[in-house]
């Protein structure tokens, strides 16, 4: 129904696992297209939850090596960019969601926002809305409350998307 993208921590800290396989599953359930980084941490446990819900998850890698996806993603797609792959799963993504994370899960999250996207936070991330053409940031409390906020925005923007808005720089 909505592609949703899930960033945070590759060396996340193990107390989010729960967090993120629930997640996956809630997103599975809503017919979401998941969209991550397709490596480790975060990443894993949220594909790992799509899969056993029955759903889709991409992962964009940052190298061109598709053995670097981890093993629960349906769709592995190499990019050879690094980092720079974060905007590719940003701008595949209708809203996205952060569980924990450093300084790569914030640039996702930061262009994310100046792409008009919002972003919805599970634990700790320094994030604020600092313009007015921003997307918002949400603070979330449960997997449940962040796929539920991470939905009414992604229709939103869809919505805002087919009035004629353009994401800027395109």
């Amino acid at each position: 129904m909505y592609n949703i993208g899930v960033i945070g921590g590759g060396n996340a800290d193990e107390k989010y696992r729960e967090t993120s396989i629930e997640l996956g599953r809630l997103l599975a359930e809503k017919k979401a297209t998941v969209f991550c980084g397709g490596t480790t941490g975060v990443m894993e446990w949220v594909a790992e939850g799509v899969k056993e819900s029955g759903g889709v998850s991409v992962g964009i890698l940052p190298a061109m090596d598709m053995s670097t996806g981890n093993g629960f993603l349906t769709v592995k797609m190499p990019t050879g960019l690094g980092f720079a792959r974060n905007v590719l799963i940003v701008r595949a993504s209708e809203a996205l969601i952060s569980v924990d994370g450093s300084t790569g899960t914030i640039s996702e999250a930061t262009f994310a926002l100046s792409e008009g996207k919002s972003v919805i936070v599970l634990g700790e991330l320094p994030l604020e809305r600092r313009k007015k053409e921003d997307g918002f940031v949400f603070r979330a409390n449960s997997p449940s409350e962040a796929v539920e906020i991470a939905m009414k925005e992604a229709a939103k923007l869809r919505e805002k998307v087919s009035s004629g808005w353009r994401l800027p720089g395109t």
